[in-house]
């Protein structure tokens, strides 16, 4: 007699689509993905600096991806064991008594309520804000909410509940409206030092702390799957969702960072460097984000400081574009590797998509210094533009150091700018830590993280001992001094910038 084969779900509610895949939990692998849309989810901009979504959206396209990982994989209903879920953050969903939405989601992208995050940093004060949230308000979930509550007061008046994407996901496959302590953190509505929701910033608002889900555990059976939702999605009734975690969160849980001195890179469009931090602490700039780890607890300290640089493959394309046009990527980091390191006294700045939280918000732009027109080639530029991108991360890194984070191993997918040779050996020159690939993504690493929730996996490192390291770059000694000598030059002209 054969055994059944238990899976785990896992759901990735991003801006551009919704992933779905479906875990085999003894192997490990991934026996099945797909997501909906196959071209980009529109996003609604009614004003400049909006951006909204429809939260029904969201939930159409998982039933269609598990619709069709369920055929591809041939897997039955009874057979998932747990569910899942990883989602944009920074959200506001905002539901009525009969858990509907009462208007679009205004999601991570949407830049309407910065001037109400600034309001309340300035008349709360810096060291209320930073030592209680880690942060400024900012543009997060609550000061959207402000935002809401000031502009539409007759849909604020109306709101029963407010939540994250990812908890809307979760109450409509449970009908049930709660949220998680990591989910609170980045909204900016939980309190680090009294640890409980941050009534100050409440009071502030002027939000009733009903506005507030039941909080769950990340990692627990925090409801399962409703009759009515089992019917629409050709699932079991009853089937328990364990897991939840913002996307950034996520991703380091997918690449198994969870401990002080482990770092999580991507390195697409924009840049994202996210490392685990083992005390309270928080940049007393505001350069960097600090949030609730999943796997943060009362009596753990797990705090995931994120940096994002905006313009990371963005320049790379460009440069790709309009530099070297002829030719496709590989070929481009085979051209750049023919330059020396530090492109022999060519820097990039490459800061040209928009302000940076990570210089306090200025926008210096990007721009190109010590370019010799007797000397210098394609092949400097090309490799001057991924070493600026490497050098901001480090720049970014450098901040995350000075609050305690001791950087010595970075976790990656093999993908994007992590696919270039000279990119990888640039940041470990400079930073000095070990760079490991791995073959995983987003609704894969939520399917483990439901395996862990559910007991499936007694701990992460049985959750992820079959995750798949495809790679290992170790920091170039014999170049240490010459990654160093070009970084700092690079710190020199952007300085002359600030």
């Amino acid at each position: 007699m054969t055994m059944a084969t238990n899976y785990l779900l896992g759901f990735d509610v991003g801006s551009s689509s919704v992933k779905a895949s479906l875990v085999n939990a003894d192997s490990g692998k991934c026996v099945a993905s797909a997501f909906f849309p196959e071209k980009e989810a529109p996003i609604q901009a009614v004003k400049a600096g909006w951006a909204e979504q429809d939260p029904d959206s969201w939930w159409e396209y998982a039933k269609l991806s598990l619709g069709k990982i369920m055929k591809d994989s041939g897997a039955k209903a009874e057979e998932i064991a747990a569910i899942g879920i990883s989602y944009q953050m920074h959200g506001l969903v905002c539901v009525g008594k009969d858990l509907r939405p009462l208007r679009p989601a205004i999601i991570w992208c949407d830049s309407r309520a910065v001037p109400y995050g600034e309001r309340a940093f300035r008349d709360l004060g810096a060291e209320q804000c930073l030592s209680h949230l880690l942060n400024s308000p900012g543009n997060f979930t609550a000061a959207k909410l402000a935002w809401v509550k000031e502009n539409e007061p007759e849909i604020y008046n109306k709101i029963y509940k407010v939540m994250l994407p990812g908890d809307y996901l979760a109450l409509r496959l449970t009908g049930v409206a709660n949220t998680t302590v990591s989910g609170l953190s980045e909204g900016m509505f939980w309190d680090f030092k009294d640890n409980r929701v941050a009534q100050f910033l409440m009071d502030y608002y002027g939000f009733s702390s009903d506005l507030i889900a039941d909080i769950v555990p990340t990692f627990a059976q925090q409801s399962v799957v409703s009759e009515q939702a089992a019917r629409e999605l050709g699932l079991k009734a009853g089937t328990p969702v364990t897991y939840r975690g913002g996307d950034q969160p996520n991703n380091a849980l997918s690449l198994n960072v969870l401990n002080p001195g482990q770092i999580a890179a991507t390195a697409g469009t924009s840049g994202v460097v996210y490392g685990v931090l083992g005390d309270v602490n928080y940049d007393p700039k505001s350069r960097v984000n600090t949030f609730a780890h999943v796997n943060h607890t009362a009596d753990q300290t797990r705090l995931g400081v994120l940096l994002c640089i905006n313009g990371t493959g963005i320049l790379n394309a460009w440069v790709h574009r309009n530099i070297t046009p002829n030719i496709g990527y590989a070929e481009m980091n085979d051209l750049a590797a023919q330059a020396p390191i530090g492109s022999d006294g060519v820097c990039i700045i490459p800061f040209g998509n928009g302000a940076e939280r990570v210089l306090e918000n200025r926008e210096t732009g990007c721009s190109i210094h010590g370019l010799n027109f007797n000397k210098h080639s394609q092949a400097h530029l090309v490799r001057a533009a991924q070493e600026g991108i490497v050098f901001s991360f480090c720049y970014g890194m450098e901040i995350m150091q000075q609050m305690g984070m001791k950087i010595e191993n970075i976790h990656a997918g093999r993908a994007n700018m992590f696919l270039s040779p000279l990119f990888r050996n640039t940041l470990a020159g400079v930073s000095g830590a070990t760079i490991e690939l791995y073959d995983t993504d987003g609704s894969v690493g939520a399917a483990k993280g439901a395996g862990i929730g559910a007991g499936v996996y007694s701990s992460a490192d049985e959750a992820f001992a079959t995750l798949e390291k495809l790679q290992v770059i170790e920091p170039e000694a014999a170049n240490r001094n010459n990654y160093l000598a070009a970084y700092a030059q690079w710190k020199e002209r952007l300085k002359s910038l600030l």
